[in-house]
């Protein structure tokens, strides 16, 4: 991170907000991009430069694995990892609303026993 100038608050803001997703080279790893803030000038692109970050989700932490500088502009690579990240999100969505749904069944049952009820 040092050789590229990146700071650990550089790559989090990479891996919370990237502008691009794409599966990573090695297995079962992702890379994540986001173009450096650079204001537009007349003629010019926005910026020269991407930051990528590449992680593995190992049970329920995040392993960063690398971190660079990618002088230029690269192309994406699939169109089909956007729609696999986009159903994974999906599914992910409805799985935290059956966990809220048995929380709350759980919560009301337990209001309900003789063991919890308040005096």
């Amino acid at each position: 991170m040092a050789f590229y100038r990146l700071s650990e608050a550089r790559v989090k803001r990479v891996l919370h907000f990237p502008k691009r997703t794409e599966e990573g080279v090695a297995p079962k790893t992702w890379a994540v991009m986001q173009p450096p803030f650079v204001k537009t000038t007349a003629g010019k692109p926005a910026w020269s430069q991407e930051i990528w970050v590449m992680y593995q989700d190992i049970g329920s932490k995040r392993k960063i694995i690398s971190a660079w500088r990618y002088p230029g502009v690269s192309k994406p690579r699939s169109e089909t990892t956007k729609n696999f990240l986009e159903q994974e999100y999906a599914n992910y969505v409805i799985s935290e609303d059956r966990k809220k749904e048995e929380r709350k069944k759980f919560r009301t049952k337990m209001t309900k026993s003789k063991w919890f009820r308040k005096p």
